[in-house]
């Protein structure tokens, strides 16, 4: 064998014969589902909460600085790009809360059944639109 991966393929049966399984399954074996993907989505949003929390602390140091640094962060974050940042945030803010109210509900053992998670699913997604665009509306105005 000169892969080492091919050494994780190969098994016995309960009577000796040598057979070869399937490595766990991955990405390419299945189809993505709704509920693979908010998963996914809940750990990417998660990241993003991160990296969006460096830019409001950003935001307080300016703040407490001087009145320069504050005005070259409030300009960053009314520009185009800033506003693009924001919104991934914000979006990425409610995603993590709408989903995380939904897992609670799993930890209270209510909502296991297929056709519920796949409603809770896409009301997580609807109040994340939602929640997103009123928040967004209310940070434009506030402008």
């Amino acid at each position: 064998m000169t892969n080492p991966r091919d050494a994780l393929t190969i098994a016995r049966t309960s009577d000796g014969r040598l057979v070869r399984r399937p490595l766990s399954p991955h990405l390419q074996a299945y189809k993505p589902q709704i509920t693979s993907v908010l998963s996914i989505m809940n750990r990417m949003t998660g990241i993003a909460l991160s990296v969006g929390t460096l830019l409001l602390v950003w935001w307080f140091v300016a703040a407490a600085s001087s009145d320069s640094a504050y005005a070259g962060v409030s300009g960053f974050m009314r520009s185009p790009l800033g506003l693009l940042f924001l919104f991934g945030w914000i979006a990425s803010l409610w995603y993590h809360f709408c989903n995380g109210i939904r897992h609670l509900a799993w930890d209270a053992g209510m909502g296991f059944e297929l056709p519920t998670v796949y409603a809770t699913g896409w009301a997580v997604v609807g109040a994340t639109g939602v929640l997103t665009v009123v928040t967004m509306i209310a940070v434009v105005m506030a402008l």
